[in-house]
């Protein structure tokens, strides 16, 4: 189905495949578009489908699930990776790179069905945020900077951007680039890392929620639940919205209450 949520499977074991292949196509409202034996082909893989969800293993020939995760990350954050693996000293490792799911080898089939609940119920029928009220100084302070100083340059391969900070309401990773949503729908797009980007905008103003994403604190509309350790931030003014880990989510809270 068109609408259905887009699924690769990476294992290295066929019978680990077939399950997963079988419990997808019992699944309402989700589409396996390929398997992959090793890393490599994932990668490969997920060029070609854009899938919104990839089962991966821990272990696998050619590229490990968790330098595959990364590399994932690096090109679409929002990703949903779900690790299936014999291996459980890896899970530490695999919500450092903000896995969704963590299943360890030998499971029941209950726990996959589970998984796919919970990953259709985030991305299909988000539940309603948590708003955010600033506390009267964060407030304040936000106000008085509310057109935060000075513009920052972008260089890309056409040449240089002159951007307002007052105007930038999102700094993400996409696509192995730096993009940066402004108002009035805006898009910028540069070669540099996100993390150059960051040293140049108002600390006051932007916050890094997530290792991809650079968010402005004055346009935060809710928060959602997204997976284990992770969250949805919805932001006014833009239809794109970002991730949030937990522990940047308590750092928050702490800010705006």
């Amino acid at each position: 189905m068109e609408d259905d949520i887009r699924v690769v499977i990476a294992d290295d074991e066929p019978g680990m495949r077939m399950i997963l292949r079988k419990m997808i196509s019992r699944a309402e409202g989700f589409t396996l578009c390929a398997e992959a034996e090793n890393g490599t082909q994932l990668l490969q893989l997920v060029e070609r489908y854009h899938p919104q969800v990839c089962f991966l293993d821990v272990e696998m020939p050619g590229m490990t699930g968790l330098e595959c995760a990364k590399a994932i990350q690096d090109t679409d954050p929002r990703t949903i990776l779900v690790f299936a693996t014999a291996h459980d000293d890896y899970m530490a490792q695999a919500f450092e790179v903000y896995a969704f799911d963590y299943m360890v080898k030998p499971f029941k089939l209950e726990r996959v069905t589970k998984t796919l609940e919970r990953i259709r119920k985030v991305t299909l029928a988000p539940s309603e945020g948590e708003t955010l009220t600033p506390r009267s100084g964060t407030k304040a302070a936000l106000e008085a900077k509310g057109a935060a100083t000075g513009r920052i340059m972008l260089h890309h391969k056409d040449g240089v951007n002159f951007v307002s900070q007052a105007d930038i309401l999102l700094v993400q990773r996409e696509n192995r680039s730096t993009v940066l949503y402004a108002t009035q729908g805006r898009r910028f797009e540069t070669g540099e890392a996100l993390g150059d980007v960051e040293a140049r905008l108002d600390p006051a103003i932007f916050f890094r929620c997530h290792k991809s994403y650079i968010i402005n604190l004055g346009v935060i509309d809710s928060i959602t639940p997204y997976g284990r350790w992770t969250y949805v931030v919805h932001l006014t003014g833009t239809d794109r919205d970002a991730l949030i880990t937990h522990e940047k989510y308590e750092e928050l809270e702490k800010m705006f209450s």
